[in-house]
């Protein structure tokens, strides 16, 4: 198991999936999140709760949804 400090080099080292749903949602909406990413948690009565769920279970749905964050990020931080 790798420890958390010894991948200073991950963009998403410290940064909980949770925080990661919580600023998609306050930048994008849910609605552009079910558009950009297929799933029903996004489309149906979304909410943090039922999409950190689904998310923790469905490895390609959370890679999808931590790139995103991380394009998201540099970009807001070039911007």
């Amino acid at each position: 198991m790798t420890l958390p400090h010894e991948q200073p080099w991950n963009p998403l080292h410290g940064i909980t999936l949770e925080k990661i749903l919580i600023q998609l949602v306050e930048d994008h909406g849910w609605e552009e999140m079910g558009q950009r990413i297929k799933i029903r948690c996004f489309q149906n009565d979304p909410s943090i709760k039922s999409s950190l769920t689904f998310l923790r279970k469905t490895p390609w749905a959370r890679e999808k949804v931590e790139k995103w964050y991380i394009a998201d990020s540099r970009r807001r931080r070039r911007g």
